[in-house]
């Protein structure tokens, strides 16, 4: 039973090898910005950000980001916006075509709330765990568009956030 599953998964790395090309390059750098949007039962707002991405190997990126959730007002005085900070790392898998890139990622988040109830306001802070995944699409040599979906597990307040973005690589 033991070698039957060497075989598999031998076979798999060999597949994912073919499959996949070394699109990105050791230094490689970009940035981007993008439309966000995390939810849970208790919070659901759009914000924007920022990133910048570092390829530290041809198949592992850093990439330190900013989301900016724009103020929400709920009725009766109570209003509520959000920021986060993120440093999450992606392995990269380029597929044959080049065009197309699809990476896991994890990572660590801060997340900042403000609360204002009745002119009376209030924040904080907590940190946290990313877990995810996403994908790009190469329109040029240096623009790429962007999806992502990453799940924040941060104590009393996990929710999942979806970005739709695009970057510039130089």
């Amino acid at each position: 039973m033991k070698n039957q599953m060497k075989k598999v998964i031998l076979l798999l790395v060999m597949m994912v090898s073919v499959l996949c090309v070394n699109a990105q390059k050791k230094g490689d750098m970009a940035a981007g910005a993008h439309f966000v949007y995390g939810t849970s039962s208790d919070i659901s707002n759009f914000g924007l950000g920022l990133k910048f991405q570092w390829n530290v190997t041809d198949v592992i990126r850093l990439e330190p980001s900013f989301n900016y959730f724009f103020p929400k007002d709920e009725g009766l005085g109570f209003k509520y916006n959000m920021t986060d900070f993120n440093a999450n790392v992606h392995y990269l898998f380029p597929l044959k075509n080049e065009k197309f890139l699809f990476y896991p990622l994890a990572g660590l988040s801060y997340m900042n709330v403000s609360v204002k109830v009745l002119g009376v306001k209030a924040s904080d802070g907590k940190f946290g765990f990313n877990i995810g995944g996403g994908g790009e699409y190469r329109l040029s040599d240096v623009l790429s568009l962007n999806l992502e979906i990453k799940y924040q597990i941060i104590a009393d307040f996990n929710r999942p956030v979806f970005g739709l973005g695009v970057k510039y690589r130089f």
